[in-house]
């Protein structure tokens, strides 16, 4: 069984077959065939043109439609976040916090911003409906600082408590998030409601009216950036925060569509519009909870799991993969599996196909920290108990 410390995929200048410091450029395909298999006639149970699948075709299925009326799918893509999987985290995991980091002050600063102009606003019109949604947005600008704080933490060494690092505080961070967008739908919702059963005044329609357009930009270009990192590092958190940074930016578009109602003589409208995206926000809160609860219960994309068998099965002198495992932590990968070989090797040629098998599985999937690869013998001899701890298994793999 192999175990390495988590790598930097940038600085590897690997010399095969042994030092496991590797060069990533390095072409590594012909690693692993330089030792003898011994003269045997016993079968080997896999072959390596049976795989029934295309190694870079796969076809990936969001779990959800899309509309053929392009405005009903503009609304989609915007309200209905759904992951495409591993390809989005193709940044080594150090460089991606860094970039996750990078992301969350940006955006911190456009809340900051945008929150400024709208207390220029405020103070202009003297408008204390607009004040609160200032109130508002300020807070929800702070909602960088615990993700920020996730990010920090998962620089953090793997110590003798923690032993396997600090990722999950991202993904509990995410749940928080959900929680907030959640709050900010039933907010949406009650404030619609009170609107139509006791309709209130809106004075100085134009500030109105400016600070809703402000407040939807400047919200906005927050959630397209943290969402587009977020798919780019493969952090389930950070795209919820994204997302959230959306609804408030619809929040304050539906600001705007009541001051033109008010505006029309249509005072109703802004209540109404208020109901939809509140609705909306639902949409939001249900497909961000899924991708949430996803990660805390470690499951992963199945074109991931795939790619993470078909990459070790490649090998050479590979027989077989299986009993293998890989979950996320926070925007890092962790994975095991098993794998067949000749069993007339010596120890250490069975050694280099593994370190082999976790080399090529490194370069394939950027976001993996952490491989451990169990060699198994090739089971030729029906007269060894090869499995002597299989009645202590009580979940079966996944394969």
């Amino acid at each position: 069984m192999k175990h390495s410390e988590e790598h930097k995929h940038d600085e590897h200048d690997h010399p095969h077959p042994h030092d496991h410091s590797h060069e990533h450029d390095q072409d590594h395909s012909e690693h692993g065939d330089d030792h003898e298999h011994g003269d045997h006639d016993h079968p080997h149970p896999h072959e390596h043109g049976d795989h029934d699948h295309e190694h870079d075709e796969h076809n990936h299925e969001d779990g959800h439609s899309h509309s053929n009326n392009p405005v009903i799918a503009w609304l989609q893509h915007l309200f209905m976040p759904h992951s495409h999987g591993h390809q989005q985290a193709a940044l080594d995991p150090n460089l991606a916090t860094d970039r996750g980091m990078w992301a969350l002050k940006i955006s911190l600063v456009g809340l900051l911003v945008t929150a400024i102009f709208q207390v220029v606003i405020v103070s202009i019109s003297g408008s204390v409906a607009l004040l609160a949604d200032t109130i508002h947005n300020f807070s929800d600008a702070l909602t960088a600082i615990p993700l920020g704080l996730a990010f920090w933490l998962s620089r953090r060494a793997r110590n003798r408590r923690y032993t396997y690092g600090y990722g999950r505080a991202e993904d509990i961070a995410g749940v928080v998030i959900v929680l907030m967008i959640a709050f900010s739908a039933g907010e949406a919702i009650y404030q619609a409601i009170l609107k139509i059963i006791n309709p209130q005044p809106i004075s100085h329609i134009g500030w109105v009216a400016a600070a809703g357009i402000i407040g939807f930009i400047g919200n906005e270009l927050v959630a397209i950036l943290r969402i587009r990192v977020g798919k780019e590092i493969g952090s389930a958190a950070l795209i919820a925060d994204g997302y959230h940074a959306r609804t408030d930016g619809f929040t304050s578009l539906a600001v705007l569509a009541g001051a033109i109602g008010v505006w029309l003589g249509f005072p109703l409208l802004d209540p109404i519009i208020g109901l939809g995206i509140g609705a909306a926000i639902l949409g939001i809160v249900w497909k961000s909870a899924q991708e949430m609860w996803h990660r805390m219960m470690d499951a992963v994309d199945p074109d991931l799991h795939e790619e993470f068998k078909h990459t070790a099965s490649h090998v050479s002198g590979v027989m077989d993969v299986h009993n293998t495992a890989i979950r996320w932590l926070g925007h890092r990968l962790y994975g095991e599996m098993h794998i067949t070989v000749d069993c007339q090797q010596t120890t250490l040629q069975s050694h280099f196909i593994a370190e082999e098998v976790r080399h090529s599985l490194f370069h394939k999937l950027p976001a993996l920290v952490e491989v451990v690869v169990h060699t198994d013998p090739c089971e030729c001899d029906e007269a060894i108990e090869y499995h002597p701890t299989k009645h202590h298994v009580y979940l079966p793999a996944a394969d």
